[in-house]
């Protein structure tokens, strides 16, 4: 095979690999939903939330990133989450915009954060979490 070829085989699988990759743009990034994604979490006192309601902390209450919040395009849609280092599984509704969060960082309510295991002290988790289906709920 010329060198030719082996470089457009090579080029030809690289692009293959990234065009199914969500891409980002500067004015929205977005998740691809039912895609499992690694990221931080953390806790906060929860209350009047970006999505107009008023929770409580013993809510299984989520607030997802400003990079993927896009207008509460998922406002009220059930989360699955994991916490990675013990397997425990909680389900959160999102309700809430996290201002300090990367796009694949959440924020949860203290009830949520101790469901998956944690004591509030730790702080900070590592999680694996995708959204349901619209309309699912545990």
């Amino acid at each position: 095979m010329s060198r030719f070829a082996v470089l457009a085989t090579a080029l030809c699988a690289i692009l293959a690999s990234v065009s199914g990759s969500p891409v980002a743009t500067n004015e929205t990034a977005t998740l691809e939903k039912r895609i499992t994604h690694s990221g931080r979490g953390t806790w906060y006192e929860v209350g009047l939330g970006a999505c107009g309601y008023n929770d409580v902390d013993t809510d299984h209450i989520v607030a997802i990133s400003h990079e993927i919040y896009n207008n509460g395009g998922n406002c009220n849609q059930w989360m699955r989450i994991e916490n990675t280092a013990t397997g425990d599984v909680a389900y959160g509704k999102t309700r809430d915009e996290c201002m300090g969060c990367d796009a694949t960082a959440i924020d949860l309510s203290p009830s949520l954060f101790e469901a998956l295991g944690a004591d509030l002290g730790e702080g900070v988790l590592s999680l694996s979490w995708h959204f349901m289906n619209k309309g699912w709920q545990p």
